[in-house]
């Protein structure tokens, strides 16, 4: 299979090239260490004397952000050197701030095509590898198998797109996963769908999301709070209402909302959050009639700002706490899979979304069921329900301990997959 990979691969970059050229430059910060991507990472030296070397990739902010917990375990250990690559721009940026003097070496991932791969894998010299989520890529797994390195996959998820693609071509499927030394599902639907597609039994198990375990962002006391209100334009008393990681169609619907909160005589403020930054002149087009700040030019924001765009990366689970209600993105259809409810769950943050949070099914279903999260059907409801929370901060406060409460219940994963990831080390 991996010469009919190799064989496909090379023509369909350069078929994909022009667009995922435009979107690299559209977001840009693409240019730092872009040779990573042909294999020329650092030459690293042998693991020390007594040491062990893993290497893990984690696609984008996402993921970088959720290996923290497990991060720490290895650390501790004392004789585990972890190498971190990672794909996106933004998940570059955050890798490098993030983990300085806490990892080995940071880098980018290689593009999965044979010299690429082998420059890369003859650079870092791992002793194991593994992929955070879903990151089956066939040349890095050839590599390892046939070097006889471990290669595992930690936070395993299976979205419904891709279990939908795997399904329609079972052999690929389950030749990917035979080179899995471990599958540590995130979800007990991960795991099954990981073993309809073949994954090994004996090597499959449920550790939970690494995610919930993730450190919330350092919590910001009152004052700290009223001073970062305070930047972005907002009152003391201001009804502030978070689009997090939004996409198309997600901030008019709230800019509707807000419009019919304030109508109601309610001060509310828009904050800004969407998931793809340089979507900021399309989003600027719809707030420019209000009173507004864009955060990459100017953090301090005038006072009386309606709306305040946050076109920054890094920073959503810090901002996520002048929240007095969040709308999750990609949720509302067309879009599709959802974004990550946990880090508003985590900072105690009432929350709202549309019925398309699809990658985050069961983490959802188990939000409702505790009555810690509301699902809207479509932007109408979603409109109605946040201006019904938005008029009761007793129902607002009751959602966000049972969120707190259901995230507590659900630590745990980094442990088990710290211990997991010892047994090949």
């Amino acid at each position: 299979m991996i010469w009919l990979y190799r064989a496909l691969f090379l023509p369909a970059l350069l078929l994909s090239a022009p667009y995922y050229g435009l979107r690299m430059l559209r977001r840009g910060g693409y240019g730092l260490d872009f040779s990573h991507r042909f294999g020329r990472q650092k030459n690293l030296p042998p693991p020390a004397a007594g040491k062990k070397r893993i290497w893990i990739q984690a696609v984008s902010v996402g993921e970088v952000e959720a290996l923290s917990p497990l991060i720490d375990l290895l650390n501790a250990r004392g004789d585990i050197e972890t190498v971190v690559t990672t794909t996106t721009s933004t998940g570059y940026a955050v890798l490098r701030k993030k983990y300085a003097g806490k990892i080995f070496y940071a880098g980018i991932f290689p593009f999965d095509f044979f010299p690429f791969s082998k420059s890369a894998w003859d650079r870092i010299k791992p002793d194991a590898v593994a992929m955070m989520e879903g990151e089956l890529w066939p040349e890095h797994l050839h590599r390892a198998a046939e070097r006889k390195v471990p290669a595992l996959l930690i936070n395993a998820r299976m979205s419904d797109r891709s279990f939908r693609r795997y399904s329609r071509f079972p052999w690929i499927a389950r030749r990917l996963l035979d080179k899995l030394s471990l599958v540590a599902a995130s979800g007990e639907l991960d795991m099954g769908r990981f073993l309809s597609l073949g994954a090994n039994p004996r090597k499959t198990f449920c550790a939970g999301n690494l995610k919930f375990d993730s450190k919330p962002a350092e919590e910001l006391g009152e004052r700290e709070r009223a001073e970062l209100r305070g930047q972005l334009g907002f009152e003391k008393d201001s009804f502030v209402l978070l689009g997090s990681s939004t996409w198309p169609g997600e901030e008019e619907m709230l800019l509707r909302a807000a419009a019919k909160l304030r109508a109601g005589g309610i001060d509310c403020r828009l904050l800004l959050v969407p998931r793809h930054a340089e979507r900021r002149a399309q989003i600027i087009d719809l707030i420019k009639n209000l009173p507004h700040c864009v955060r990459s030019v100017s953090p301090q924001a005038s006072k009386g700002t309606l709306a305040y765009l946050a076109d920054t990366t890094g920073e959503l689970r810090t901002l996520t706490q002048v929240a007095d209600l969040a709308f999750i993105g990609k949720s509302l259809p067309p879009n599709d899979g959802g974004q990550t409810p946990i880090d508003c769950a985590a900072l105690g943050v009432p929350m709202v979304y549309g019925p398309n949070m699809t990658n985050f099914r069961r983490i959802c279903a188990t939000l409702e069921e505790s009555a810690a999260a509301v699902k809207v059907p479509n932007a109408d409801e979603a409109i109605a329900e946040i201006a019904r929370l938005a008029k009761n901060p007793d129902l607002r406060a009751t959602l966000a301990d049972s969120a707190k409460r259901w995230r507590s219940s659900n630590v745990g994963a980094a442990k088990r997959d710290f211990d997991a990831v010892c047994k090949f080390l």
